[in-house]
């Protein structure tokens, strides 16, 4: 007989798409994009920051676009692909991204901990939109804290980025 004052657990497998390579896995119907990609397949650049959908540390590409890993189920992904900052690499996959060479020459980084979801945002916004305003870069990055505050490095790199 099931204690009715426990919780019943839902697992199910899946099959996630994460940087252009497809896993199986087993996961619990509770479990968010960001509990799997950090406990199970042991991509820790998006951080746990605020797990409440405001500080953008967790911001990964889903299908293309940006959003925060902590506030979607890994049930809800389906067939969508997601890429992540380990996923996000230069043309000829040896160097780095525009963006994240961007950050290193500019000292975008800081203390480094929002950086994963600042080049995320930065590269779904010049993926959409190669050279943006001031304002199209500082829209794009609204959901994303720093808390070094070194948004003027962050803008600097986008900008060289962008160029």
């Amino acid at each position: 007989m099931r204690d009715s004052s426990s919780p019943e657990i839902h697992e199910f497998t899946t099959t996630l798409e994460v940087n252009g390579q497809r896993h199986r896995l087993t996961v619990r119907h509770h479990w968010s994009l960001l509990d799997v990609l950090r406990e199970q397949l042991d991509l820790t650049g998006a951080k746990r920051g605020c797990d409440r959908g405001e500080c953008g540390s967790c911001t990964v590409l889903l299908a293309g676009r940006p959003v925060y890993a902590c506030q979607v189920l890994a049930m809800q992904v389906g067939q969508r692909p997601v890429v992540t900052v380990e996923g996000v690499v230069g043309a000829d996959a040896q160097a780095l991204d525009p963006v994240q060479q961007a950050f290193l020459e500019n000292d975008g980084a800081q203390c480094g901990y929002c950086t994963p979801g600042f080049v995320i945002a930065v590269r779904a916004l010049l993926d959409d939109n190669p050279h943006p305003s001031e304002e199209e870069i500082r829209a794009a990055l609204a959901g994303n804290l720093c808390r070094c505050n070194a948004y003027g490095r962050i803008l600097q790199s986008v900008r060289d980025a962008a160029s």
